[in-house]
């Protein structure tokens, strides 16, 4: 069985910081803040339920304002195309990006490269996601800074090149 305890060891061990970390009814949760190598300071919560599972979730973007429609068809169309994750939308609207981890096959390089794929996910999907995160922009904004996890890319990145390498292509045109 993991226990919350293993999970901070592996944090530490791969060089990440908690901002907060949370206990309740044996489920345990961790908040991060961590760079892709384009996209900064993305937001990724990790809960452990050492019966079943670790979950990762990324709160992807601040609730959509834009045409529903136009929007979810964008995320049904990265669930098709994207291996290991899952885009859906949170009770307040807000775009998710989601991993899970079953306990049997959980460790800390299990947990690491799933890190690693979500962060390639937000910057492989970053300049489609720009209206969302920077409304007004059309491109996102350079990071302006080194990413704070390149040893993190440096240690799975080879196992997720393709994501690294790959370009969605949209077949419409950005959300309004």
């Amino acid at each position: 069985m993991i226990e919350a305890a293993t999970v901070d060891r592996w944090l530490h061990e791969l060089e990440l910081a908690p901002l907060e970390r949370a206990e309740r009814d044996g489920i345990s949760s961790w908040d991060l803040r961590l760079d892709g190598r384009r996209r900064p300071d993305v937001r990724v919560t990790l809960i452990l339920d050492p019966a079943t599972a670790m979950f990762l979730w990324v709160h992807y973007a601040p609730p959509l304002n834009d045409s529903f429609r136009v929007s979810y068809r964008q995320l049904l169309r990265w669930n098709d195309e994207l291996p290991f994750v899952k885009f859906a939308l949170s009770d307040d609207d807000r775009p998710v990006l989601t991993a899970e981890i079953e306990v049997h096959g959980l460790d800390r390089e299990s947990m690491g490269l799933a890190l690693v794929r979500l962060l390639a996910v937000c910057d492989l999907t970053y300049e489609r996601a720009v209206v969302w995160l920077h409304p007004g922009l059309k491109q996102p904004p350079a990071m302006g800074r080194p990413s704070r996890q390149a040893a993190l890319f440096d240690r799975f990145g080879a196992r997720v090149g393709e994501l690294l390498a790959a370009a969605v292509v949209d077949e419409d045109p950005a959300p309004d």
